[in-house]
């Protein structure tokens, strides 16, 4: 019985003390700034556009500045947009009518690029991944990726 006892104490402190996949120390985030930057560049290139830089890493490019109001980072707007990639592929897409929401509650390069623009004005984001998801992946945005916006500001609320 004595050894029993031992035996099962000892699978047990042996268990306890056994690292587990949630115990592991997690990675630190991949920063993906040099690498996205030259995509974004080499896509700016490739498609002959000229962009903005801001000091974030953003990239935007004013079709339409727009006449009307002019949001702020806390603003509620409404925008119609295309999401897609540097390989062209769509990865979202509002109505003509757009999608209404806080620019607090968005990716960061969301938040800071719509306020470049006014109510009515139109152009294009381009957002590296640490304005975006970073490196985690949200459901069909791989983590790391670039993400394209073409945007039009219908509306500040």
């Amino acid at each position: 019985m004595k050894k029993l006892l031992a035996a099962v104490f000892t699978l047990t402190l042996f268990i306890s003390c056994s690292s587990s996949d949630k115990d592991a120390p997690v990675s630190p985030p991949k920063d993906y700034s040099a690498e996205n930057d030259k995509e974004i560049t080499d896509y700016l290139t490739k498609n002959n556009l000229t962009a903005t830089k801001s000091t974030t890493g953003l990239y935007y490019i004013i079709n339409e500045p727009g006449t009307g109001a002019q949001p702020n980072a806390s603003s509620k707007v409404t925008v119609a947009y295309k999401g897609y990639f540097t390989n062209g592929s769509v990865f979202d897409q509002s109505s003509a009518s757009g999608v209404t929401f806080p620019l607090s509650e968005v990716i960061k390069g969301w938040t800071e690029g719509i306020p470049y623009f006014k109510e009515g004005g139109s152009g294009v984001l381009l957002i590296p991944a640490h304005l975006g998801y970073g490196s985690y992946a949200n459901a069909k945005i791989p983590a790391g990726s670039v993400l394209i916006f073409d945007v039009k500001l219908l509306k500040v609320n």
